[in-house]
């Protein structure tokens, strides 16, 4: 499903020709399977979000490549890059990145207006989306008048309506209590166990890696591979 093979990356600080060379990521290989929850666990600093960026193509990489479901990412242009996310990636926020002016049927729904779907599809897959993640009672309702557990399920619906085999996640619990973040990860395991999609999550905290098939750490720009997670059931 991804493939990372020798990835480098460092970020150019200062004006051209001038440039400050802050290493980043070195030498990063990295192998999940369809299927899998992987999570890649890290402090604030690690260049686990780098790492991220770059698998998802909003920074290109320099040294190394990448392959998502069996394509080669390396070298996409934006447009190139623009069509690959929306028919193969969804993304989960620590932010929702939810549209406020928007409710959360039209938030759900606007990945298929941009994929050009017919309106009376797009209502019928928007509302089942919705009662999928348990929201069919919200459809109405807009950001602010959700609570933060609902906004995170209404950017999962999102994150789903186009049916990505992969769905990549920053922080995903950063923003929610206790008690939502453990509805969240129990979501994600039940998403994955019926729905066979995959879960890159990103995080630092130890107790949301808990949810994975398999741990990564990554120090100081650099992947150590964890134990794995025996006591979670495919």
């Amino acid at each position: 499903m991804i493939s990372v093979k020798k990835l480098s990356y460092a970020f150019k600080i200062g004006k051209k020709g001038k440039e400050n060379i802050v290493p980043v990521l070195h030498d990063i290989n990295l192998h999940i399977e369809r299927g899998e929850i992987v999570a890649i666990v890290g402090r604030s600093g690690s260049g686990k979000s780098t790492l991220l960026n770059l698998i998802s193509g909003f920074i290109q990489p320099e040294v190394g490549s990448i392959s998502i479901d069996h394509t080669q990412v390396s070298g996409f242009s934006e447009t190139d890059w623009a069509d690959f996310r929306l028919n193969h990636l969804g993304f989960i926020f620590q932010s929702f990145q939810l549209i406020p002016s928007m409710t959360a049927f039209e938030n759900v729904e606007f990945p298929l207006v941009l994929k050009g779907v017919g309106e009376q599809e797009r209502k019928q897959t928007t509302i089942e989306m919705l009662r999928r993640v348990g929201l069919e009672s919200f459809i109405h309702h807009y950001p602010s008048e959700l609570s933060g557990g609902q906004q995170q399920r209404v950017s999962i619906a999102r994150a789903l309506i186009l049916n990505p085999p992969l769905l990549l996640a920053d922080e995903p619990t950063g923003s929610l209590d206790s008690e939502n973040e453990k509805e969240l990860l129990s979501f994600i395991k039940e998403l994955n166990k019926e729905y066979g999609i995959t879960f890159l999550i990103i995080t630092h905290d130890h107790e949301v890696a808990s949810i994975a098939h398999r741990k990564v750490e990554i120090i100081d720009g650099s992947l150590r591979e964890g134990r794995m997670l025996h006591e979670v059931q495919r």
